[in-house]
């Protein structure tokens, strides 16, 4: 008999015979045609007592004089004495008076086949019969800060629109595409942003931005180019950073936000790049006094007569210091000198640089020997201004001569600032002389 608890292989054979046999006719030829062929401690009759051989079971029809059919037996023993016996099978030539001929087609590997009930019955134990709230440490943690973070998202305006808790009191803010973004970015502790909801941009936003200092931070995929250009018609925005290509700001990591948010571009180069001429009317009467709440003094020394010039002509009322009866009041007009055109031939130049970094979009940073130290993008000149020693005299670019730059200019002590337009000013230090290609 079969004994299922060690099983390890089971033979298949084919059996053919020239005549009609019966399956006791081919056991009998089994045992009787082995006997003593593999000595005493392979004969099938003793294996088949001790329970190391099985069941011999037989499967045989008859047909227009022949016979054929199947054989299989059960074996526990290892590999190697399991092949002995299948070749043994295989030296049977007779069966009762008939031509037999038995060939082995397969040996079963029972284990193997009960590796693979396991397998697929586990998959369906863990899916149907386990827990599936169970959750990690890990996962319990962030399904906490999840909630914290929604907790924190507030709804501005008429239009419901997710934002931080910090929007209605920061200065500057950012402007995202959807709430999956302000999710990410409170993740990280950047709690002033606000969603405009898709390409419609809610007259909310508008309102908004007329308020503060505006960064568009969008995904780097075509949808965010057009939230990008239709804020630049609707909306007063100063800056434009974007996610990596292919990536949504949802997706991003802290260190790749900070990154992005460091290379975010002045809006003029932006409407340069797009060429967009009509920008809105609000947008010089409000850039002065936003600019403001932001922008670092730059560290420049000035006397009073260096800033006078650098001011338009205007009224100075001094006030008395000695307390009089009725205040004397004079008024004296401080009117700035002309200024007194350089002469050419010292112009000419930074005209050669300018033509060769027409269109790159790129940036050189000279010495006080006009050589050049660096040449960089436009893009990453205000950290590489940031981080240069004193050697750096002065810059030419290909961009737009914007306050954040000639600030950065200033407090470095740089003597000239070229680029290839003027943007919104709001003050202008007299030890940086700016110029312009078309100046």
């Amino acid at each position: 008999m079969q004994n299922v608890d060690t099983t390890k292989y089971v033979i298949y054979a084919d059996i053919t015979a020239e005549g009609i046999v019966e399956r006791p006719d081919v056991v009998g030829a089994i045992f009787g045609q082995t006997e003593g062929l593999l000595g005493s401690d392979l004969d099938l009759r003793d294996l088949q007592k001790t329970g190391r051989l099985g069941r011999i079971d037989v499967q045989i029809t008859s047909s227009g004089g022949k016979s054929s059919g199947t054989i299989s037996i059960p074996s526990s023993f290892d590999k190697v004495e399991t092949a002995i016996l299948a070749a043994a099978l295989e030296t049977i030539d007779r069966v009762g008076p008939c031509i037999a001929r038995i060939a082995v087609n397969r040996i079963e590997d029972v284990r193997a086949a009960k590796r693979r009930y396991v397998i697929e019955r586990a998959k369906r134990i863990l899916v149907e019969m386990f827990d599936e709230n169970i959750l990690e440490t890990e996962e319990i943690t962030e399904e906490i800060k999840q909630s914290v973070r929604v907790e924190e998202i507030t709804h501005l305006g008429k239009d419901s629109l997710p934002a931080g808790p910090n929007v209605l009191d920061s200065d500057a803010i950012l402007v995202v595409e959807g709430r999956a973004d302000v999710l990410n970015l409170l993740k990280y502790g950047i709690k002033n942003a606000v969603a405009v909801g898709g390409t419609n941009v809610p007259p909310t936003i508008a309102d908004l931005c007329a308020k503060k200092v505006v960064t568009a931070f969008t995904d780097g995929d075509r949808g965010g180019e057009l939230i990008i250009k239709e804020l630049l018609q609707v909306a007063d925005i100063d800056f434009v950073a974007r996610a990596p290509e292919g990536k949504s700001v949802e997706d991003m990591t802290q260190k790749e936000i900070v990154r992005a948010l460091r290379q975010k571009i002045p809006v003029e180069q932006v409407l340069d790049q797009y060429k967009i001429k009509n920008q809105p009317k609000k947008r010089r009467e409000i850039t002065t006094k936003r600019k403001s709440l932001i922008r670092e003094k730059p560290f420049c020394v000035r006397n009073t007569t260096e800033r006078a010039e650098a001011i338009a002509p205007r009224r100075v009322v001094p006030r008395e210091v000695v307390p009089q009866p009725v205040p004397v009041i004079e008024e004296v007009i401080v009117v700035a000198p002309e200024p007194v055109p350089e002469p050419e031939p010292q112009r000419e130049w930074f005209r050669q640089h300018v033509d060769e970094l027409d269109g790159t979009l790129s940036a050189r940073i000279l010495d006080r020997n006009q050589n050049v130290l660096k040449e960089v993008a436009v893009r990453d000149l205000a950290r590489e201004l940031k981080e240069a020693n004193g050697e750096v005299n002065g810059v030419i670019f290909d961009g737009v001569v914007t306050q954040r730059i000639l600030d950065i200019a200033a407090e470095k002590g740089l003597e000239y600032l070229i680029g290839a337009k003027m943007g919104n000013i709001a003050k202008s230090p007299s030890c940086v002389k700016v110029l312009t290609k078309e100046a």
